[in-house]
């Protein structure tokens, strides 16, 4: 497994996969990697001859310093997870190194970036866009892999990429779940294991409510959120949102959307959760 920290030695590597004809999948994550992580990593090696990985904790994406500094850093444990997976190729940079002059130029997906998440993180999704359409134009990977666990980025991930004309393929990955519905994310480390066994799980279990009153033809969105909404609260969350979304263009659903989207994110104890689940009528 190559180890790179520097820009022009990603190039260099790149250009040799590329000058062999061998197709690239890329995987972009802050680190702190997990199963989520890994199962992104698998999917890669499906569809690509040589797979990258990226780890980079992203000073812009966080609106909250706080956060960033309570992030976790587990760098020898992630390499040795991506060594085991036969990951190809890590590109480690630090923040000087992709943002050497502190960055002026910026990357903002309009609409997508204002809702949701985007309302209750100001600046979030630019500092995304701006990061990842970095490392597209690093990289240059046939192929990237996003999980389904975070729908609204993924959803601004395939605009910039089809508005910016980057010719590259997102695929997605389905959320990777624990045993008990949570879904895997770096952030419920900040849970107590009570919280994280006994009460963490009752967010899908809200959302899978949902989707079964609109699978028997309840399309009373507002009252199904309003009921989740204070479920949650009993159970000592403290909900951003739970809402029933056109899973095409994330506009408020109604009767008659073919395909929605359940997302939602709450507070619990010191981790902010979110989730989703999408659905076909």
């Amino acid at each position: 497994m190559i180890q790179v920290n520097d820009k022009d030695a990603l190039r260099v590597v790149m250009r040799g996969y590329r000058s062999n004809s061998e197709t690239t999948a890329f995987v972009p994550t802050l680190g702190n990697l997990h199963d989520g992580h890994l199962s992104l990593v698998r999917k890669a090696k499906e569809v690509a001859d040589r797979v990258i990985v990226s780890i980079f904790l992203n000073p812009t994406q966080f609106d909250r310093p706080e956060d960033l500094d309570a992030y976790p850093k587990t760098l020898e444990n992630d390499l040795a997870l991506l060594k085991r997976e036969n990951v190809d190729l890590v590109f480690l940079p630090t923040a000087k190194e992709m943002y050497p002059d502190g960055g002026t130029t910026h990357v903002n997906v309009g609409g997508i970036s204002e809702i949701l998440e985007g309302d209750s993180r100001p600046g979030h999704f630019s500092g995304v866009a701006t990061v990842v359409a970095k490392l597209f134009n690093l990289v240059q990977p046939d192929i990237s892999v996003f999980g389904k666990k975070d729908f609204q980025q993924l959803m601004l991930i395939q605009r910039m990429v089809k508005d910016l004309d980057f010719g590259i393929d997102i695929i997605e990955a389905p959320t990777a779940r624990e045993e008990s519905g949570l879904a895997m994310s770096s952030r419920n480390n900040y849970l107590t294991a009570d919280q994280r066994n006994k009460v963490a799980p009752s967010l899908y279990k809200e959302m899978l409510i949902i989707i079964d009153a609109i699978q028997k033809d309840n399309h009373a969105y507002q009252a199904l959120q309003n009921i989740a909404t204070a479920n949650l609260e009993k159970h000592g969350f403290k909900p951003d949102y739970i809402e029933v979304r056109n899973a095409n263009d994330l506009s408020v659903a109604k009767a008659g959307d073919k395909n929605l989207v359940v997302l939602a994110s709450a507070w619990l104890g010191k981790a902010r959760l979110i989730d989703n689940i999408t659905l076909d009528l």
